[in-house]
């Protein structure tokens, strides 16, 4: 069986259904098929950690977030999905850091995202569960989180009540028209790839060599039974490397079934931010201390240590976690892949291939930049006028050797 469609994006996770929103919606185009083997939003769009930030240290980056969460400040005026402005606070106990987070204050300031330095006093006047070892931190207001299923689910439905149509089967094939492994074709002029962590096997089918790699990155949600987190904390995001406080005996055992990961200097970036109302006693943490580039699997790889480690590099921020230490509280661990680029910047546009259109390498922050993404994407598609912006997400910005050299120690952003 064949058919015909405008366009054909292959993937339904958020990368995916707001491509299709703003086709649909915004810019009128009519015959619009999203191809998905799994429900629409169920591979990586619902594990994410839903938040946002504009806090970025480059200038597209910053550009490029600031249009998306303009977006969703406009969408959150048609449908509630519980976006807050609780902002991110990174903490530090080491002074060149609280030095170099001033630096960069100063730095993304001069491109478009403000910040502000706290000192111990204002950290812990705004922040008193923070350890009293802060020398002080670096509050970004224009941050915090959202539901993006509710969203997610609303873009998609809009998407459809415009004529998109969403099917359930596998891509096999892209070139000229797309062959499904339902033995369908469907063909179409434009292609737009945005498979998240399968992106790349996708781009292979259309005969492209996507320089994406992916992490896995999980999470942890805990029941803080003891209310020892408040319900109105921000994104708190621990900013020094730490060694866990393992007694000889714990360090002894992890030694010996193989986890000296855990006994040696660990990475920065534990965090976490409450989870659900007022009532709700949860919270996320999150702790990427793996580092390893994979291919995706499924189901997803254990970590049967991750919720003690993760509440271990919480307790060095929060001390009064360690009320958990004898006995962890309730806790569920999710996750997902992080597929990104070298520089952790998307690929946004056209690609080599004519017709052939990258929405990809979105990492953890699919959610956040998904709306000005979709917007930049739509907008190539539909030969409007690109912002300035445009060009720095291109797949060919990897043929520019001057901009290969520029990426090569940058600071990528990533939590």
């Amino acid at each position: 069986m064949s058919r015909t469609a405008d366009v054909v994006i292959i993937g339904a996770g958020i990368a995916g259904v707001s491509t299709a929103y703003h086709l649909a919606v915004r810019h009128s185009v009519s015959e619009i098929v999203v191809v998905d083997p799994r429900p629409p939003l169920s591979l990586t769009s619902d594990k994410s950690t839903e938040c946002y930030r504009n806090w970025w240290p480059s200038s597209p980056m910053v550009e490029l977030m600031n249009r998306s969460i303009d977006i969703l400040d406009e969408l959150a005026g048609e449908v509630q999905f519980g976006m807050n402005r609780r902002g991110y606070v990174f903490v530090t106990a080491r002074e060149p850091t609280l030095d170099r987070l001033a630096s960069e204050s100063e730095f993304v300031a001069g491109i478009g995202a403000d910040s502000e330095v706290l000192d111990a006093k204002d950290l812990r006047s705004r922040y008193p569960f923070v350890t009293s070892e802060a020398v002080g931190g670096l509050w970004v207001p224009r941050a915090g989180w959202f539901n993006a299923q509710v969203l997610g689910q609303w873009l998609l439905d809009r998407a459809r009540d415009h004529g998109t149509e969403v099917v359930t089967a596998s891509v096999t094939a892209v070139a000229g028209t797309v062959a499904l492994s339902d033995g369908s074709e469907i063909s179409t002029p434009q292609v737009v790839i945005a498979a998240g962590p399968l992106s790349a096997d996708v781009g292979r089918l259309a005969g492209l060599d996507l320089p994406l790699y992916s992490e896995l990155h999980l999470k942890v949600t805990f029941k803080d039974h003891l209310r020892v987190i408040p319900r109105d904390a921000p994104m708190t995001i621990w900013s020094d490397p730490q060694r866990l406080d393992w007694d000889d005996g714990e360090r002894t055992e992890l030694e010996r079934s193989d986890r000296g990961d855990l006994t040696g200097e660990m990475p920065v970036f534990c965090h976490f931010r409450p989870e659900g109302g007022a009532d709700s006693p949860y919270i996320v943490g999150l702790w990427e201390y793996h580092g390893q580039a994979m291919d995706p699997v499924w189901p997803l790889p254990e970590d049967p240590m991750y919720p003690e480690v993760v509440m271990r590099g919480l307790t060095t921020m929060v001390p009064g976690l360690s009320a958990y230490h004898d006995r962890l509280p309730e806790s569920f661990v999710d996750g997902g892949y992080y597929t990104k680029t070298v520089e952790n910047r998307p690929l946004i546009g056209p690609s080599p291939r004519p017709g052939v259109h990258l929405m990809t390498g979105m990492s953890g922050f699919g959610v956040m930049v998904s709306q000005g993404a979709a917007e930049l994407l739509a907008t190539h598609l539909a030969g409007g006028e690109l912002p300035p912006y445009a060009g720095a997400f291109l797949l060919d910005r990897y043929r520019d050797p001057d901009y290969l050299q520029t990426i090569e120690d940058v600071s990528t952003g990533q939590l």
